[in-house]
């Protein structure tokens, strides 16, 4: 049995983060598990025509934690990326607006200008109508009829490919009201008064490779503490062991739970949780034709396209050509020829019941010293630089104390 003090599945941006966290505080007794043969998780990168590709979709380091950038900048020097200021645009097939929608109605055409506006004026949550249960009334309501036709719904279709109505609501409330007002100023002066970006407008993107070879160079720095190709299978909450070849005093999982072919020491309730828990699988496809855009990437809620979002890969990585689409993978259509890139596991779904399943997941295993992190340990939607800080958070914590409180790693309930 291989023991150590600390056992972190997965070498993602979270796991990869403990890690150097615990090495540079001068602790030993760790190790982390990979089941592929290259660290990165999501955030890997390929050669693809030449130049690098990032084959879990867009990532990019927001600029918004200097704390974040300058651990990470230890392992890939701020002068080797390039920042940029975020250009990214809605395609309504017509029409091209920028992104965000609500903000960027003056660029419609007077009549679409005007339905918008008819639209925004009775929006729910306007008028004062009782906030609606099912997400597919929730869109409309809190951002008018047209907004919700021409774009929410069916490019959450298209992106989640699933019966939306399974979807909550809540982790939406952070959209903000669409004024009628502010609308009405943004479309009579043709500007953007109102709105902002809710993360990324600006970011850093490595200036001769994909965003992978941070991990990478995180990897190394801790080459003798990882193991790769070797998949968490079973795991023994009480006992704290996995694949019965490893124990630890406490065990960091980074990995998706429902991945676990076999999870022991827990109850019932515990199984359902994870059954409940639900996922999208993403591809990655590779086109080689330069797009004559400014745009960084572009969101396409026509449903003929199978895609849902393009990335312009010569608009942020130089010297390169080309771009590359995401498409829910029951959308693709993997015999056309193109280069792509299967991703299993690449966004947590915001079901109905999704935070009562994670909440029990992460409390009873807290419980036994075994603690979710990250994206797929808590089943959140987090960027690589909230889940870096996240991950930097917790080792500071249990290097501190010598435990963790709190049904998540971060410590929030």
């Amino acid at each position: 049995m291989n023991r150590v003090k600390y056992l972190i599945l997965g070498a993602g941006p979270a796991g990869l983060t403990l890690a150097n966290r615990l090495k540079q505080e001068g602790e030993s007794s760790f190790l982390v598990l990979e089941e592929k043969s290259e660290a990165g998780g999501l955030c890997r990168s390929a050669e693809v025509d030449g130049k690098m590709l990032d084959t879990g979709g867009g990532h990019f380091l927001d600029i918004r934690r200097p704390e974040v950038n300058k651990f990470l900048f230890e392992f890939l020097p701020e002068e080797e990326w390039n920042r940029f200021e975020r250009i990214s645009k809605i395609d309504l097939g017509e029409h091209v607006i920028d992104y965000p929608f609500e903000s960027s109605i003056w660029q419609l055409p007077e009549d679409e200008q005007i339905e918008h506006l008819k639209a925004i004026a009775k929006a729910g949550c306007n008028i004062g109508v009782p906030k609606p249960e099912s997400f597919v009334e929730w869109i409309p309501w809190k951002l008018g009829e047209k907004i919700a036709k021409d774009y929410m719904l069916p490019y959450n279709r298209k992106m989640w490919s699933m019966n939306l109505n399974e979807l909550g609501t809540y982790w939406l409330e952070k959209l903000p009201d669409v004024s009628f007002e502010e609308t009405l100023k943004s479309c009579l002066r043709k500007q953007r008064i109102f709105g902002s970006l809710p993360g990324h407008a600006a970011f850093y993107y490595p200036k001769e490779y994909g965003y992978g070879k941070l991990w990478l160079n995180m990897a190394s720095a801790i080459k003798d503490n990882i193991e790769y190709n070797v998949k968490a299978e079973e795991i023994d909450m009480r006992e704290r062991t996995v694949n019965g070849q490893y124990k630890a005093d406490i065990i960091i999982n980074t990995a998706p739970w429902v991945s676990f072919s076999n999870i022991q020491g827990v109850d019932e309730k515990f199984h359902d949780a994870v059954r409940r828990l639900k996922y999208t699988s993403v591809v990655i496809k590779y086109f080689d034709e330069t797009v004559d855009t400014d745009a960084h990437w572009m969101y396409f809620p026509d449903e003929k396209k199978e895609y849902h979002r393009i990335l312009y890969r010569s608009n942020f990585c130089k010297g390169s050509k080309g771009y590359w689409t995401e498409t829910n993978l029951k959308r693709a259509d993997l015999n056309d020829g193109h280069t792509y890139f299967k991703n299993k596991y690449a966004y947590p779904v915001n079901t109905i019941d999704k935070r009562e399943a994670i909440a029990y997941i992460l409390d009873e295993a807290a419980n036994r010293k075994v603690f979710g992190l990250g994206r797929w340990g808590e089943w959140e939607h987090y960027n690589s630089d909230v889940t870096v800080s996240l991950a930097m958070g917790f080792a500071d914590r249990i290097l501190g104390k010598g435990n963790v409180k709190g049904k998540k790693a971060n410590g929030k309930g």
